[in-house]
C-alpha cells in the first residue's frame, strides 16, 4: 500500500462522516413469552370484535372501585403481527373505557400508564381472542342474548376460515366447548334464528336485553305461521312474502323489554296473515296454534319429571339411595310436614350423638354408592364449571348434577323376582359370588321365559350361575328362541359342545334380537334391561374370582 501524502491525509480527515444507508428499526419485537410491562392509554386499543356491545350493567360500580382503589386486575394484552397498537387480550375493554373517562376527569397518570401482562398473540388468532372475550364476559358481567348470539355468530365465521369448510351447528358447539365456552346446539339454533330473522326488525328490543325464553317463542311463532302461509298460498297471486310480512309486522313492536308482549305480535301478525290469504281470523289462529304447539314441542328441551318417584317392590334386590338432605321421617301415620314438630326435635335434642353417628353413617354409605356411580373421572376445572354455570343461569337451564342424578332411584323395570332400580350399582349384602349367581341365574331365566324356553336355563354352583341345556329337536324351535337360548349360551361361557347350539349364527342374529329389524320379534326393553343387569352382576363376579376387584364395587368392575 503506497503511503498516504500529506494532502491525501487532510482529505480524509475532513471528508463527512459515515452515513446510515440500512433501515432503521423502529420498534423492537414483542416478547415472545408472557412479559409484564407498562402501556399508556394511547398505546392500548379494545379488542374490535368484542361481543359487548351494549354497556356493562355493572360498569358505575367498576367505575367507583377503580377511582378509589385503583386497578385490581390489570388486563392481559396482546398485539396482532405487524400492527402498531396493543390490543385487550380477553376481558378488559369496560376496563379499558373506565380507565379513559377516570383520565379525562382527573389527568391522574395511574389512569394513564397501566401495568399490564403482555401474552403472545396466539397462534389460532382470532378464535382464541373471541372465545376468551365471550367466556370472561359472562363471568364478569354477563352478555345479553343477542350479544352472545352475535359473538357466536362471530365465532363460527372465524371457526370456518380456520377449516376451510362450512361448519354445522353440531360441530359449531363441540368447538366451542373445546375452547372453553360451553354451549348446547339447542342453544346455537335460537340464537341464529335470533340473528338472521328478529334482529333487522327489533334491534332496540333485542339490545336492551329481550330473554331467550321469548326469543325462543318468537321463533317457534316464525315458523309456524310460515308453515301455515306456504300451505294456504299455494295458487294464491300475493302482493307480499311471508318474510317480508313478518319484518314488517314484528318492526312495530321494537321498543323496550318491560312494554313487549308475544300474544300481540301473535294477534297482529295472525290479522294481517288473516286478511291478505281471505281467510276466517279464528280459524287461521287455531291452526297456527296447533302448529306452534307441535313446533314447541320438536325444539323445545324436556322439562325434568317432577312427579313422585315410584315406589321399589318389597322383594327388590336394590334398596332406594338416601336423598342427599332427607328430613327424618315421622313415627307416626300422619303426613311428613316441612317442618319437626315438637316432639321431634325432643327426640332430636335427647340423642345428639346417635343422630350424628348415624348421618355420619349414612353419609359414608352415601359417598360409597357414588363412587360406585363413577366408571371414569371427568376431566373438568374449576373456570370451566364457572362459565358453565354462568351460560345456564343466562340461559334458564338448569346444570345436571351427577351426585343427585347418579343417586337417584328409578325403577326401571319393576316385574320379576329381583325388580332392578339402579342397573349400574351393586348393594354391599349382594356383593357375595354366591349371591351373585343366584341373581343372575334369574335374570337368565326371565330372559328365557320371554321365548318360552326358560325350562333349558339350569342353575349352576360354577362359571356365572347358569347353564342352557337345548332340547334334542334344537333345530325345530322357532327362530326367536334359539336366538336366546344362544346368546344365554354364549354368556355362560360353559363348554358345550354338544348342545347343539349353532354359535356362529349368533353374530346374525344378534342385531336382530337387541334392536329388532328381523324377521323374529326384537327382546322386550324389560328383557333387555335384565340383560344389562345380568352383564354387570357377572363382570362383578368374575373380578371377584380372580381378585381383581377393589373394596368398591363401581370402580371398573
Amino acid at each position: 500500500m503506497a503511503d498516504l501524502t500529506p494532502q491525501d491525509m487532510a482529505a480524509k480527515l475532513l471528508a463527512s462522516g459515515f452515513e446510515r444507508n440500512c433501515p432503521s428499526v423502529a420498534a423492537l419485537s414483542d416478547p415472545i413469552a408472557d412479559t409484564p410491562m407498562v402501556v399508556t392509554l394511547d398505546q392500548l386499543r379494545p379488542y374490535d370484535h368484542d361481543p359487548r356491545v351494549t354497556r356493562n350493567p355493572a360498569y358505575e360500580d367498576i367505575k367507583a372501585s377503580i377511582r378509589e382503589r385503583g386497578l385490581d386486575a390489570p388486563p392481559a394484552i396482546t398485539r396482532r403481527p405487524g400492527e402498531p397498537h396493543y390490543i385487550i387480550r380477553n376481558g378488559g375493554n369496560t376496563r379499558l373505557a373506565i380507565l379513559r373517562e377516570l383520565w379525562s376527569e382527573t389527568k391522574d397518570e395511574q389512569f394513564f400508564r397501566i401495568p399490564c401482562l403482555f401474552r403472545p398473540w396466539p397462534q389460532r388468532g382470532e378464535v382464541v381472542m373471541l372465545t376468551g372475550h365471550l367466556a370472561e364476559n359472562e363471568l364478569r358481567g354477563g352478555l345479553s342474548f343477542i350479544e352472545r348470539a352475535l359473538g357466536v355468530e362471530k365465532a363460527r365465521e372465524f371457526y370456518e376460515q380456520e377449516s376451510g369448510q362450512a361448519l354445522s351447528q353440531s360441530e359449531l358447539a363441540r368447538r366451542l366447548t373445546a375452547d372453553g365456552f360451553p354451549l348446547p346446539q339447542s342453544h346455537i339454533s335460537r340464537m341464529q334464528d335470533a340473528v338472521h330473522y328478529l334482529l333487522p326488525a327489533i334491534p332496540t328490543l333485542l339490545y336492551g336485553g329481550l330473554g331467550r325464553h321469548q326469543v325462543e317463542r318468537l321463533a317457534v311463532l316464525r315458523k309456524a305461521c310460515e308453515r301455515t302461509w306456504e300451505r294456504r298460498a299455494l295458487g294464491c297471486n300475493l302482493s307480499v312474502d311471508f318474510a317480508t310480512l313478518f319484518q314488517d309486522v314484528l318492526s312495530q313492536f321494537d321498543t323496550q323489554p318491560d312494554n313487549f308482549s308475544p300474544q300481540r305480535v301473535q294477534d297482529e301478525l295472525v290479522g294481517q296473515m288473516a286478511e291478505l290469504l281471505g281467510v276466517d281470523y279464528d280459524t287461521l289462529s287455531l291452526e297456527i296454534d296447533d302448529s306452534e304447539s307441535r313446533q314447541r314441542a320438536l325444539t323445545s328441551d324436556p322439562a325434568p319429571l317432577q312427579a313422585a318417584r315410584p315406589a321399589v317392590p318389597a322383594g327388590s334386590s336394590a334398596e332406594p339411595p338416601r336423598p342427599p338432605s332427607p328430613p327424618s321421617p315421622p313415627t307416626g301415620p300422619s303426613v311428613q310436614s316441612s317442618e319437626p314438630g315438637a316432639g321431634q326435635a325432643a327426640q332430636a335434642d335427647s340423642t345428639p350423638a346417635a343422630s350424628d353417628k348415624g348421618m355420619q353413617q349414612d353419609d359414608g354409605l352415601r359417598d360409597e354408592r357414588l363412587q360406585g356411580h363413577i366408571v371414569s373421572p371427568a376431566p373438568t376445572t374449576e373456570r370451566l364449571q364457572s362459565i358453565q354455570r354462568m351460560v345456564a343461569d343466562q340461559m334458564g337451564d338448569k346444570l345436571p348434577d351427577f351426585e343427585v342424578d347418579a343417586l337417584r332411584a328409578i325403577p326401571v323395570q319393576a316385574g320379576g323376582l329381583y325388580p332392578i332400580s339402579d342397573v349400574w350399582y351393586i348393594e354391599p349384602g349382594l356383593d357375595v359370588p354366591d349371591r351373585l349367581r343366584v341373581h343372575i341365574a334369574q335374570f337368565a331365566r326371565e330372559i328365557a321365559e320371554e321365548a318360552d324356553v326358560a325350562g333349558q336355563v339350569e342353575p349352576s354352583e360354577g362359571g356365572i350361575g347358569f347353564v342352557c341345556v337345548a332340547p334334542p329337536a334344537v333345530r325345530a324351535l322357532p327362530p326367536f328362541a334359539r336366538a336366546v337360548l344362544t346368546l344365554l349360551h354364549a354368556l355362560c361361557a360353559a363348554p358345550q359342545p354338544a348342545t347343539g347350539l349353532d354359535g356362529a349364527r349368533l353374530a346374525d342374529d344378534l342385531a336382530a334380537l337387541l334392536h329388532g329389524g328381523g324377521t323374529y320379534p326384537r327382546l322386550s326393553d324389560a328383557g333387555l334391561v335384565k340383560l344389562f343387569r345380568l352383564l354387570r352382576l357377572a363382570r362383578r363376579l368374575l373380578n371377584l374370582e380372580t381378585g381383581a376387584a377393589s373394596s368398591n364395587p363401581g370402580h371398573g368392575a
